[in-house]
């Protein structure tokens, strides 16, 4: 519009000097011939100050016109020195061809990343960089660009002037004259090296991830079969050794006596130890079903509390039980809940040598039924606290190793509690023992167990 406006005062100004001419040679013509009179004269006069006029008005509006046009020029050549700056220290290659790959233009970044001075770049073809093996790949891409107007992240091999070759994205657009023709082609170049480089450790720490879940659902399936094969002999030795305490009691021999009972307990002690490898590998695959049924809770405290009283007269420490009520009806697994507390009660007294161990049963509002076990024992410190519920983890390696396990009691109890819609915690300070609390819904009937995976 600007151009456009100065043209058409420059043809005003044309025409008022042609005016201001013919005046001119009239009024020569005029004073030459004598034959003008005085109203001729002012007329001319007056015509040739109308014209100067009008030149003064008109070159104000070119001097206005030429202001803003140096402005805009000053403006331009600012964006000009700002596009170049950007484009010479841009962090990433920027580099500009013609149509068919000859450089044009390069930054710095570009020149760091080819190793090449900038002014050696210029008028190279660009596929000159690119290994043998994928020129074919590169002038495919260049013929694409004949059709499309931008190419984004294309993975392409480069070959720096030093022979170092790296793996590079290129993103590659399209300028197109008014005519819609291709006239430059833009190019950002990425080293890509790094990543792909990551990508390919990500890869193997995949498949190594794989191989590890296939191993663990191996390891899950051999500890499961183990344990059904184990469990088999060893209640044929339970049951035999048993009978003999019951039928060929009176005929032994102290000794004998002894050798027998030593066989019982142990095979006891073991078929433990595999029912919980058992039962922990179940809870991990999530094979474990609870069995609902309706108990007394309080009766069913009395009767373990009964049968461990052997564990307890061995050390004598003294047990308290404190029950809220006599009976408490509950409907949940009767074996699973059973499972819970002699896995609670067993560590107490195992990890307490003096004082005494206490069992409390108490109905909590919402309908929950709360039971703590608190001991005097040797206690757990506060750095071991969060993983007191871990698989295969003791506080005391030394001290444990004395006592045996597995290290799986509390991991299945953790695991029972969750399954149940419970949950479970513990505190507790060295040499002043501890307190675990589990936590379970009274009538357990909103229930998500796992479908059985065919064997």
């Amino acid at each position: 519009m600007d151009e456009q406006r100065t043209k058409d005062d420059r043809t005003q100004i044309a025409r008022h000097l042609k005016q201001i001419e013919q005046r001119e040679a009239d009024l020569y013509k005029a004073v030459s011939e004598d034959s003008i009179g005085q109203t001729d004269l002012l007329s001319y006069l007056a015509a040739l100050s109308n014209a100067l006029e009008e030149l003064r008005v008109t070159e104000s509006a070119l001097y206005q016109q030429n202001e803003q046009l140096s402005s805009i020029r000053e403006t331009l050549e600012n964006e000009y020195r700002h596009y170049q700056d950007l484009f010479e220290f841009a962090p990433d290659a920027y580099v500009v061809t013609d149509a068919y790959g000859e450089i044009q233009e390069a930054n710095q970044a570009a020149s760091e990343l080819l190793s090449l001075d900038p002014k050696y770049l210029v008028g190279r073809l660009l596929v000159s960089f690119v290994p043998e093996d994928h020129q074919r790949v590169f002038r495919s891409l260049l013929s694409q660009l004949q059709t499309l107007d931008r190419i984004q992240e294309r993975e392409l091999k480069l070959l720096a002037k030093n022979q170092k070759s790296f793996d590079a994205a290129l993103t590659v657009s399209v300028v197109k004259d008014c005519q819609d023709k291709a006239i430059a082609l833009r190019w950002l170049v990425r080293d890509i090296t790094a990543r792909k480089q990551m990508e390919q450790q990500l890869q193997q720490m995949q498949l190594q991830n794989l191989e590890l879940v296939e191993c663990d659902r191996l390891k899950s399936q051999f500890i499961a079969t183990m344990s059904h094969e184990l469990r088999t002999p060893m209640n044929a030795i339970l049951g035999f050794s048993n009978l003999l305490l019951r039928q060929f009691h009176s005929r032994f021999e102290p000794q004998q006596l002894r050798m027998v009972e030593r066989i019982f307990q142990n095979g006891q002690q073991l078929l433990t130890l595999i029912e919980d490898i058992l039962d922990f590998s179940k809870l991990r695959s999530r094979q474990l079903e609870l069995q609902l049924e309706s108990f007394d809770l309080c009766e069913l405290v009395t009767t373990l509390l009964e049968e461990l009283r052997t564990q307890k007269n061995q050390k004598n420490i003294e047990i308290q039980v404190h029950l809220a009520q006599s009976s408490l009806m509950v409907a949940n697994d009767r074996k699973r809940v059973r499972q819970i507390l002699a896995n609670l009660l067993s560590n107490a007294l195992k990890f307490t040598d003096q004082g005494r161990v206490t069992i409390e049963v108490e109905l909590w509002r919402d309908d929950r039924v709360a039971i703590a076990v608190r001991d005097t024992g040797i206690g757990i410190a506060d750095s071991d606290l969060s993983r007191i519920f871990q698989e295969f983890w003791q506080v005391n390696q030394t001290i444990t190793r004395c006592h045996g396990g597995t290290g799986l009691g509390l991991a299945i109890t953790k695991s029972l509690a969750d399954l149940m819609n419970g949950q479970i915690s513990v505190v507790s300070q060295l040499d002043q023992g501890s307190t675990f609390l589990v936590e379970l819904p009274r009538h357990l009937t909103d229930l998500h167990t796992p479908t059985k995976k065919p064997d």
